[in-house]
């Protein structure tokens, strides 16, 4: 019994020294990048460079001494891959470059903080569980919010990724479906997609209800099921309406400005379009992911040309879904079943 105890006593003794080692030894992160054996790019019909491959991010890895990493891994079972991409779905960038990924393999949502080499792997929410994160967002003051769509709510986390609060219903109405998010520094709001709804909701930072708007149809300004939407530098909101294949188009107050698309399988058409952005030149991208590519509209939504194909390589897509576009006009990708987040440069028409 007493030789039990010595024994007993040597492994807490063991384990808390490796406890202090790894205390000891600050955990720094960075990303798994991926650079592809081209950099490919894409040109306009007047053949200028508009678009090129710069990197893609696989996952996210643990730096410093490989002794504190494998004892780390050794004690508390924590394994590299577990940091992995599995199925990113969306993707937003804040003002500081730091990066949040929703992943539905997770179920998780990946926040990276550079300037902090920080990696935070948000799986849980308060009591909650997340199921199936599907949209992120943040504000200016680096606030995190993710869409679950089976858990019918919204989730408010910290600069530093810790819970703040929930978001369930909006107004009277409880969020049945939501998915897309979007924040706007013009009006300080967040507008988040209810697709089983057809239903766009604005709340203030802080949770409270401001106004919704849409209704289910397919005529000027009703919804079919809408699923992403971004708030655009010219101050209006885009709005996929997938099951009636088309971006609508509305200010902030929820005024239908004006629609462009249709189904077909040509090019400018939809099959199942998903995320979108707007560049500063009021170019707007949208994800088709049927398509595997992102087609290009002017701001009227004349069809431009197109980024990308099926296929694994750079520049190459497997059923993509999520876009964003950050302040250095980079373009951010999920692409989806080839478990990664694809990074493109915006060029401004280089011969």
């Amino acid at each position: 019994m007493l030789s039990m105890l010595k024994k007993f006593a040597c492994l807490i003794a063991g384990l808390s020294a490796v406890s202090i080692l790894c205390a000891g030894c600050a955990s720094k992160w960075s990303l798994y990048l991926e650079a592809g054996n081209a950099a490919p790019q894409w040109r306009d019909d007047s053949d200028r460079s508009r678009a090129a491959y710069v990197e893609s991010i696989r996952g996210f890895k643990e730096t410093g001494t490989s002794t504190s990493n494998l004892l780390r891994y050794l004690v508390f079972g924590r394994r590299p891959e577990d940091n992995a991409i599995i199925r990113p779905v969306a993707t937003a960038v804040g003002n500081d470059d730091r990066i949040a990924i929703a992943d539905t393999g997770g179920p998780c949502v990946h926040l990276y903080i550079p300037s902090e080499y920080r990696y935070v792997k948000i799986s849980q929410a308060g009591k909650d569980t997340l199921l199936t994160p599907v949209g992120v967002a943040f504000d200016d003051a680096s606030r995190l919010y993710v869409s679950d769509s089976t858990n019918h709510a919204i989730y408010v986390f910290g600069p530093a990724g810790e819970y703040l609060f929930t978001l369930k219903n909006a107004g009277n109405e409880p969020l049945q479906r939501p998915t897309g998010l979007a924040f706007s520094p013009r009006t300080k709001a967040l507008y988040a997609v209810d697709t089983v709804a057809n239903r766009v909701h604005a709340f203030t930072t802080q949770g409270e209800f401001l106004s919704s708007f849409g209704e289910p149809g397919s005529d000027k300004g009703q919804l079919n099921y809408p699923t992403h939407i971004v708030a655009a530098a010219d101050g209006n909101l885009y709005v996929i309406d997938s099951m009636n294949f088309r971006v609508q188009v509305f200010s902030t107050g929820g005024a239908f400005l004006f629609s462009f698309g249709h189904h077909g399988n040509g090019s400018g058409d939809f099959a199942m379009p998903k995320g979108l952005v707007v560049d500063g030149q009021s170019v707007i991208y949208v994800v088709d992911t049927l398509f595997d590519n992102i087609q290009l509209f002017d701001r009227s939504g004349a069809f431009l040309f197109t980024i990308g194909g099926r296929g694994y390589g750079a520049g190459e897509f497997s059923m993509p879904s999520g876009l964003f576009l950050d302040r250095r006009e980079r373009l951010y990708v999920c692409d989806t079943y080839n478990q990664r987040v694809q990074i493109f440069q915006l060029l401004r028409g280089e011969k």
